[in-house]
């Protein structure tokens, strides 16, 4: 709940500072408060936050998707090439995720996310619903979860604290879920009749909305498997029969797939901004989206887990945009403004925050990279 309030009021910081100057485009911003070092700082921390966001919704279509088609064509045991989940990834990348990047304006993209969204709701009912269904203790074999009667009654006993190499990623992965300050501004440009206070509305409704499927989705996930519970939730079910559950794969993964233009189409507008190419032109625009999906596609190949990428990101572009940005620009811009004193004292105290979180975060995932904490359940 805090990270969701803290989130919530570094976007209000930004609201204010795009009102204040005028400027609907991030990197114009950073520019005018800090010079070239600003619009630069902006556009790194946005592209990269932006780009793990991408990596992390591919990785979950390279791992998800051979599951869902090898049980639409009744294959159990063997693996063809065509269903390699690296394949897979690059030919979903070029039939669906690039036609949908060459759009021209993001507005297109609203009914795809309005779509994803109810996806996600649909795997957040599931993961419910199987609480009550999967029995504990439990252990898997061959796909089919069976109760273990010699277990001790601790595995199914819940612990409200814990510290472990993973508890590391905790604040680096909610910092990572609940960043879109890169999208705000955008999304605020294109309404009709915008104004502060309603886009602050629409921003808290939603902000408040995410926490609640973020917070049963994480309880209930929990309260399944306990300590067996993988950073991808989705793969812990392990039950390549159950039909309800490759459904919901299959719903997570058209999500995903549908989100990953709105992210690409920020980063995009990103490097045509620092770039200063705003006249559009369509193929540059084709060049672009080329080279930046064929880098994404190639870095979720090689990546070995879906925590690292919470955990860097999180540690550092995350942080960036939620507590430093904001908070930096709103006290350059009322610098010497006596009547806002209490407000730039609470975005002082937001922005020390900031340092804080990346003074404890980033040491705490490097240590657990050092020291292997990034293979997982022996993958």
């Amino acid at each position: 709940m805090s990270v969701t309030l803290l989130s919530i009021y570094s976007l209000n910081l930004l609201l204010k500072c795009s009102q204040e100057t005028g400027c609907m485009v991030y990197e114009k911003l950073g520019e005018q408060v800090f010079g070239t070092p600003g619009r630069l700082l902006v556009f790194g921390s946005t592209s990269l936050q932006n780009v793990g966001a991408m990596l992390s919704y591919l990785f979950i279509v390279k791992n998800e998707l051979p599951n869902v088609l090898k049980f639409l064509m009744g294959i159990e045991d063997s693996t063809p090439w065509y269903l390699d989940g690296r394949f897979l990834l690059v030919l979903v990348t070029v039939i669906i995720i690039l036609p949908l990047c060459l759009l021209k304006n993001l507005g297109y993209l609203g009914y795809t996310s309005g779509f994803s969204l109810t996806c996600m709701v649909f795997f957040l009912v599931v993961v419910i619903y199987n609480k009550f269904k999967i029995p504990c203790p439990q252990d898997n074999v061959n796909g089919t979860s069976i109760s273990l009667h010699n277990t001790s009654e601790q595995m199914c006993t819940p612990l409200y604290w814990t510290f472990n190499s993973k508890t590391a990623y905790a604040l680096p992965t909610l910092a990572f879920a609940f960043v879109c300050h890169p999208s705000v501004l955008p999304i605020y440009s294109e309404l009709r009749d915008r104004s502060q206070k309603k886009m602050q509305l629409v921003s808290h409704l939603s902000f408040f909305a995410m926490f609640i499927m973020y917070l049963l989705t994480a309880v209930f996930g929990y309260l399944t498997f306990y300590n067996k519970v993988h950073s991808e939730l989705l793969s812990t079910y392990t039950n390549q029969k159950d039909v309800l559950i490759l459904t919901v794969r299959l719903a997570v993964i058209t999500a995903v797939i549908l989100t990953v233009p709105v992210l690409f189409f920020t980063v995009r507008s990103s490097l045509f901004e620092v770039a200063r190419k705003t006249k559009y032109n369509f193929w540059q625009h084709l060049a672009v989206t080329i080279v930046l999906l064929s880098m994404i596609d190639l870095l979720v190949i090689f990546i070995p887990s879906m925590k690292d990428i919470f955990g860097a990101i999180g540690a550092t572009s995350a942080n960036m945009l939620i507590f430093i940005l904001p908070a930096s620009l709103y006290l350059k811009i009322t610098n010497g403004n006596d009547a806002l004193s209490t407000q730039r004292l609470c975005a002082f105290a937001f922005f020390a925050l900031g340092l804080l979180f990346s003074l404890v975060s980033i040491p705490l995932v490097i240590y657990d990279w050092a020291h292997g904490g990034g293979k997982e359940n022996g993958k």
